[in-house]
């Protein structure tokens, strides 16, 4: 749905000619402007409000001009264009210049607040009506890959300048200087900082992040639409009869109610009394923080914040308080897990309502408190038996990591409530890499058919994982993969594959491809040591490939981090030769705890092994990451290598020291 500007309204016949030419200037080049726009406002508008606010601090942009053209020896404020002006017709033209200034300073204004201003309330600039006008629709730019999706949520952390000095540089190819100039023009106190960090945020590859930029993503002139929330206009149109026949019987009422000598709260169930110190309110039901449906596709925080409430119990306010209670002041036979580094403390807030419904013989609540968990709350329906309580760190999750919260598990499956951008499910065994994943049901509210669990102890013949495809509206063709690992959210699964010859360092990647799935085959089993340790996400990373003496084949080696919710990351470094089984486990060659080791803190990594090739020979081999350029082994056998293999013939039980040298300096020994 292509957006346009209505006609501009003529500026009469005493306007300058300088106002016509910026009016023609804006009309000509209004999407560039709009989609600048656009990138300067604070994504947390929410799209639909950002892509209104974008067409109206473009259409401002003449206000100024044409008030003074009305003057008789009015002067359009239109500044001359500065060196480094983009390329193209008309772009460098003073009316051009002028009226990107106007826009990109309207669109600043958005993050300005004066000193006096409310903290807890939206900038002025936010509080003004846009100048379009929508009703009973949502607009929404297309959106884009994973890659475009990343970018939206970067920028979402850093301030409107910086957002405006990277649309600047990579949109309008504007010169540095001219970028501070402009930025100064428009108001920003200290310009030079900003357009240093938007090159922080572009990084080396900057011609990637200006496609990204120019993409669907951030175009908000091509847009979908969706009806607005349809169940709360129609509540609004009830709410607006029922205060009008309030207020019509309202001294009635209130007669009654002071002759009576009781209140609203007459009739309303006291909230139980309950240790610690709890803020007022966040133990009452009726406070529950309730999120719209489909605000997800209108936000920038895509997490747990987005989720609304789902299940046929979300009203029981019975069942709520009583949940609510024994989160606050857990019962002596509660049954109570946590994940690593997760506080047992009442709510410093509200609480958000994810879920309330029964499943499995269980009514069951789950709340998300705002801040860095989610709480499961279960109670056996028949009233025979102990509740359970389940805590869980979920700070900084995103549309991977919130994109399901486990409600229900028994011995050898469980079911999960899958977050509202969830476009598609389905399960797939990583011991079997050929085999397609197989649809998985899910229920009205959101709920899994169940899922088989990784076995516990003994043998590894199956390694069950949910393939999850997030929605178009969010994400474009994005498929991933999480597993349980005890936690009430499942982890992410990632690949990073190997670098290319001269290209930059790759990062994680979706492990839903032949490659990802068959490197997995390898090396799931190892998540067996991984369980209840409080992990977020896991990568494999293929860090090196090594042809091996005496064959014709290659060995790969493999990074395998564990990063937990905590921040500490779990690293197992594996060998994994060739194999007759495509199931064949992976060879663990070193283990380090709380390291930042092969994470983006750590990005170099070296490790050696034995190995006997079939002739019954040993070697050791060795083999680091990219950045290395020299091997040397010393001890019972030395030997030496120009780059990042390398294999020595020794003994079985030889001792040996691993050292490598770093292209660009320092050194680093084995982890092995």
């Amino acid at each position: 749905m292509p957006l346009h500007p209505s006609p501009l309204r003529h500026l009469g016949p005493g306007a300058h000619l300088g106002v016509k030419e910026a009016e023609a200037a804006l009309v000509e080049h209004y999407p560039r402007l709009v989609r600048l726009a656009y990138l300067t406002l604070p994504p947390a508008l929410g799209r639909h409000r950002r892509v209104l606010a974008a067409h109206a601090a473009v259409q401002r942009a003449l206000r100024g001009s044409a008030r003074r053209a009305h003057g008789a020896d009015a002067v359009p404020d239109v500044p001359a264009p500065r060196s480094g002006g983009a390329a193209g017709s008309g772009a460098a033209t003073p009316a051009y210049a002028g009226v990107r200034l106007r826009a990109v300073r309207s669109a600043l204004a958005y993050e300005r607040r004066p000193r006096w201003w409310p903290g807890q309330l939206p900038s002025p600039a936010a509080l003004r009506p846009p100048v379009p006008v929508v009703r009973g629709l949502r607009l929404f730019p297309r959106a884009g890959g994973m890659d475009e999706f990343t970018l939206d949520r970067t920028l979402a952390d850093v301030p409107a300048p910086v957002r405006a000095a990277l649309g600047l540089r990579l949109l309008e190819s504007l010169s540095g200087d001219s970028t501070r100039a402009l930025l100064a023009d428009a108001g920003v106190a200290d310009p030079a900082d900003a357009v240093r960090a938007a090159a922080l945020v572009a990084g080396a590859d900057q011609d990637r992040v200006r496609r990204m930029l120019r993409s669907d993503e951030f175009d908000p002139c091509t847009v979908q639409t969706r009806p607005s929330d349809l169940l709360r206009r129609r509540h609004r149109v009830r709410a607006g009869v029922a205060a009008l026949v309030l207020l019509a019987g309202a001294g009635a009422g209130l007669a009654l109610s002071a002759g009576s000598g009781t209140g609203a709260d007459a009739a309303r169930p006291p909230v139980p009394a309950l240790r610690g110190t709890v803020p007022g309110g966040a133990l009452d039901p009726a406070a529950l923080l309730r999120t719209a449906p489909g605000q997800w596709a209108d936000t920038s925080r895509v997490d747990f914040s987005a989720w609304p409430p789902r299940g046929g119990r979300t009203g029981d306010r019975e069942l709520l308080e009583r949940a609510l209670g024994s989160w606050a002041d857990p019962p002596a036979d509660a049954l109570l897990t946590t994940t690593p580094g997760t506080a047992v403390v009442p709510p410093a807030q509200h609480p958000r309502l994810l879920f309330a419904g029964e499943l499995g013989g269980e009514a069951v609540v789950v709340f998300h408190d705002g801040g860095v968990r989610v709480v499961r709350y279960a109670e056996p329906v028949s009233g025979k038996g102990s509740p359970a309580l389940d805590f869980a760190r979920v700070d900084d999750a995103d549309v991977t990591t919130a994109a399901a919260v486990l409600v229900s598990r028994s011995g050898t499956s469980a079911r999960y409530l899958l977050a509202p951008w969830v476009a598609e499910s389905a399960t797939r065994d990583l011991l079997a890499p050929g085999t397609p994943a197989r649809p998985l049901g899910v229920d009205g509210y959101g709920i899994t058919a169940a899922v088989p669990r990784p076995a516990e102890g003994g043998g590894c013949v199956s390694w069950p994982a949910m393939q999850l495809r997030s929605s178009a509206e969010i994400v474009e063709k994005h498929a991933f993969l999480v597993t349980d690992l005890g936690e009430l959210a499942p982890a992410h699964l990632t690949h990073t594959p190997l670098p290319g010859s001269g290209v930059p360092a790759r990062q994680p990647r979706e492990a839903t491809g032949p490659e990802a799935l068959t490197g997995w085959a390898r090396t799931a089993c190892s998540l067996q040591g991984l369980r209840r340790s409080g992990v977020r996400a896991v990568n494999n990373w293929q860090f090196a490939q090594q042809p091996l003496p005496g064959t014709r084949s290659r060995a790969d080696w493999v990074c395998t981090r564990a990063d937990t919710w905590t921040g500490p990351g779990r690293v197992l470094v594996q060998f994994v030769p060739p194999a007759a089984s495509p199931t064949a486990r992976a060879e663990v060659v070193s283990e380090r705890r709380n390291t930042a080791l092969c994470s983006r803190f750590g990005q170099h990594v070296v490790a050696d092994t034995r190995w006997r090739s079939p002739s019954g020979a040993w070697y050791v081999l060795a083999a680091g990451s990219r950045a290395v350029e020299r091997i040397e082994v010393a001890g019972s056998v030395r030997g030496v290598s120009d780059g990042p293999t390398l294999a020595v013939r020794a003994g079985q039980d030889t001792s040996v020291r691993v050292n490598a040298r770093l292209r660009g300096g320092g050194t680093m020994s084995s982890v092995g």
